[in-house]
């Protein structure tokens, strides 16, 4: 249900953008209200957990050639006049000069309140509670396995945007579902985790008996897993590390706040190829359902879905409302905010490659010697010289056209991101997202992302 407390406040809001819109060329006020409730349990214990996570407003100004921010925490009949005053005498945040000739943002006339229902209305604390419980009980039963920890979380929410011309509402709930297990022999220790997440906490609870079984069988196998060679070699990435792939390679280095500033080299590379001509690739709250979908972003554009690399050539990039104003480009709806109190900058959504034609085992079959990718753990790039550096959890070996049962790990795949990109020549007709991650803009400013896409045959180096 969408927030009692911002529906309290949206008449506020807008007398607070009315007090603005005689002296500045833009005005806009943000509000928002995120609230989490998390489930754990563990060999030891069990817990449930209830937080607001953010509660506030930041308004919006322009004039001068000058944006300015304002953040507060609360907006209230008696606090009015003085919040008015403070924004008037307050350079609290000013971030960004822009050309004479930009265009101020777009205001175009829209009034419309969004909601995605969810359906968590059967599912009683309780209930899940028993569902993580059986699930611990189930990695707990295999050899090996010294502590297993169940875990599920339910993020909910909502956000107001008015300004002159435009009221908008959204509410909408996304959850995620994980599985850890740790395994022991008497040499070593390794865990292993795995997650699902999503907008129906029921398709994944149908999913979870599978989920910590697979999540034991990994702990455990990782016991005898051994380093890798290093090397160039043929390999198939899983859809987590194809996410990954999507992610660090064009996703961060088409941000075009870093066109702006010139710090991304894909700039200069819009309309040439940059990946093997069976490759495209998406990005976009629109482009697909996941815990990085909304409908409307921090800057009050409502979400898209853009298609970011064609068969192979780079169409554009993803921006938010003031990097597309100085780029003369139409914005993606991707100006997310950490927070209220935080700047709004370019920032991924749901960000994949599209599924492709080929079978899995046909792909394995074509591999003389080489691995299959499993498990994003982290990853980086370099978006000014398109370095890649990406993490998996581990790889089960092929030879002959087929898998030994041999794992390694961990694996570290590096490169320059064209190359890697070209040397695709096999994508499967899968798919899958993953959204348990947070997303940094270089060592800050995390917000909740999705990634993934098919299996595919690259050519990377490991080690």
């Amino acid at each position: 249900m969408y927030s009692d407390y911002l529906k309290d406040k949206k008449e506020l809001m807008k007398k607070l953008v009315q007090c603005f819109t005689a002296e500045y060329d833009y005005v806009s006020c943000l509000g928002s209200d995120i609230k989490g409730k998390s489930y754990r349990v563990n060999a030891m214990q069990s817990q449930v957990n209830e937080s607001s996570i953010e509660r506030g407003f930041v308004i919006k100004l322009y004039k001068d050639k000058l944006y300015r921010e304002f953040s507060f925490d609360d907006l209230t009949t008696e606090n009015f006049a003085e919040l008015v005053e403070n924004i008037k005498a307050s350079n609290k945040i000013t971030y960004a000069y822009v050309p004479s000739d930009t265009q101020i943002l777009n205001d175009e006339p829209l009034i419309k309140d969004f909601e995605r229902i969810a359906d968590d209305i059967d599912y009683s604390d309780e209930k899940i509670m028993d569902i993580l419980t059986n699930g611990k009980d189930i990695m707990m039963q295999q050899e090996q396995i010294v502590n297993a920890i169940a875990g599920f979380t339910k993020y909910e929410v909502s956000k107001c945007f008015v300004s002159k011309h435009r009221e908008l509402t959204q509410h909408y709930a996304y959850y995620n579902l994980v599985a850890m297990a740790i395994a022991r022999d008497e040499k070593t220790m390794q865990n292993a985790y795995r997650t699902i997440d999503g907008i129906k906490p029921s398709e994944l609870f149908a999913k979870y008996d599978e989920l910590v079984k697979e999540t034991a069988s990994v702990a455990k196998m990782l016991l005898k897993a051994k380093p890798v060679v290093p090397g160039v070699y043929d390999v198939i990435t899983s859809p987590s590390i194809s996410g990954l792939i999507a992610h660090e390679a064009f996703g961060h280095g088409v941000e075009m706040d870093m066109f702006v500033k010139n710090r991304a080299l894909a700039k200069d590379y819009v309309g040439k190829q940059v990946a093997s001509e069976i490759v495209s690739m998406h990005d976009g709250a629109a482009s697909a359902i996941n815990v990085a979908s909304y409908f409307f972003d921090d800057d009050g554009v409502l979400a898209s879905d853009t298609l970011i690399i064609d068969k192979g050539i780079l169409v554009t990039g993803i921006s938010d409302a003031l990097s597309a104003s100085v780029l003369k480009t139409k914005p993606t709806g991707n100006g997310r905010r950490e927070s209220f109190s935080h700047k709004a900058y370019t920032r991924m959504t749901n960000t994949f490659f599209s599924p492709g034609t080929d079978k899995l085992e046909d792909m394995i079959k074509s591999i003389k010697h080489g691995y299959i990718l499993y498990d994003t753990n982290n990853g980086m790039e370099d978006p000014k010289n398109w370095g890649i550096q990406c993490t998996a959890s581990y790889g089960l070996e092929i030879k002959d056209g087929k898998l030994t049962g041999e794992a390694i790990a961990p694996v570290i795949i590096s490169g320059y991101v064209p190359d890697l990109l070209k040397s695709i020549t096999m994508i499967s007709d899968d798919f899958e997202l993953s959204g348990s991650g947070m997303c940094g803009k270089g060592h800050k400013e995390w917000v909740r992302v999705s990634d993934g896409g098919p299996y595919m045959k690259a050519q990377v180096k490991l080690g």
